[in-house]
């Protein structure tokens, strides 16, 4: 008889880079162990299919989830945003298991229920996280794209350069005419400046890459964030470690649900704007170059042509 912690290993292995919930998982095994399940479907406590899937889907979580990623370190689970979901993720490390059928029976219920890591790529989420920021966050976001770069370096010379969003906060809004005047009279900042480093997905193979990469392109700003849609609880006290030794924050986007995406862990701001670096990607890139523009006319005059942000 096969074992539950059998089942979500042979599960997720045939399904590589795809997302389940536990009650995802718990009608596969239904559809794939039907002779296995057939005494269980007996027992009179589970009168109907729903109470199985309950069930089944409780016996998924805890120490049976533990015991297959010991015995398969293939075997992830991302638990935030929830549900907690289970994948296979694609690796070296390979794991001793009795073939089993394809599963080609199943892929009908497949195509309708699981959320796939390479059905989308991070520009996919670039309008989302600009979505998020402007309407939840109330910041002003530009897109930079590393083919308007101008590469004077030659190749490899922009490498980590410039992030993917940057947004500018206007912090003098809802206030006088006469305080505004006064404020651009003084050297106090009426702006500060964010700057977003998109992953779709992070673990243990590439946190601390992504990571850096947005220590690199992005500490100039007052905020610096590392965003992902899709976060391997493995790696979030990684995250936490890096975060309190270099101040960039992590924020978790939530595709399914928008405007329930978080900052999971908070940036630290850093209270003036690295302009060294900023010069350095204006000489480089156009997008970043015309938000810079952006950000002065806003910080000379307090005029934002809103048909140039959010886009």
């Amino acid at each position: 008889m096969t074992t539950r912690v059998q089942m979500i290993i042979e599960t997720l292995r045939d399904y590589p880079d795809q997302m389940f919930t536990a009650r995802q998982l718990a009608e596969l095994f239904l559809d794939r162990y039907p002779q296995d399940l057939a005494e269980k479907r007996l027992n009179p406590r589970y009168k109907t299919t729903e109470d199985l899937i309950v069930q089944l889907a409780a016996e998924i979580g805890g120490e049976r989830t533990e015991a297959a990623k010991r015995l398969c370190p293939n075997i992830a689970t991302q638990d935030k945003p929830r549900p907690r979901r289970y994948y296979w993720q694609t690796t070296p490390d390979t794991c001793d298991l009795t073939e089993e059928d394809d599963g080609s029976d199943s892929d009908e219920l497949i195509e309708n229920i699981a959320p796939s890591l390479t059905s989308f790529s991070e520009h996919d989420l670039y309008p989302m996280l600009i979505s998020y920021l402007s309407e939840d966050l109330g910041l002003y976001c530009r897109r930079i794209d590393e083919r308007r770069s101008r590469n004077m370096r030659g190749s490899g010379g922009n490498h980590w350069l410039h992030p993917d969003i940057v947004a500018l906060e206007t912090l003098d809004k809802g206030w006088s005419d006469v305080v505004r005047a006064c404020v651009r009279g003084s050297n106090d900042a009426v702006f500060r400046l964010w700057s977003f480093e998109v992953k779709k997905t992070l673990n243990k193979s590439n946190v601390r890459k992504s990571f850096f990469q947005t220590v690199s392109n992005s500490s100039w700003a007052n905020f610096a964030y590392l965003v992902t849609a899709n976060l391997d609880s493995a790696v979030e006290a990684e995250l936490q470690m890096l975060s309190g030794l270099h101040g960039v924050g992590v924020l978790l986007l939530n595709q399914q649900s928008l405007f329930d995406s978080q900052i999971l862990i908070p940036a630290r701001e850093r209270t003036n704007i690295d302009w060294l670096s900023v010069n350095r990607i204006v000489e480089e890139n156009q997008d970043y170059e015309a938000f810079i523009d952006q950000v002065g006319i806003y910080s000379q005059t307090g005029r934002l042509t809103k048909s140039l942000w959010n886009k």
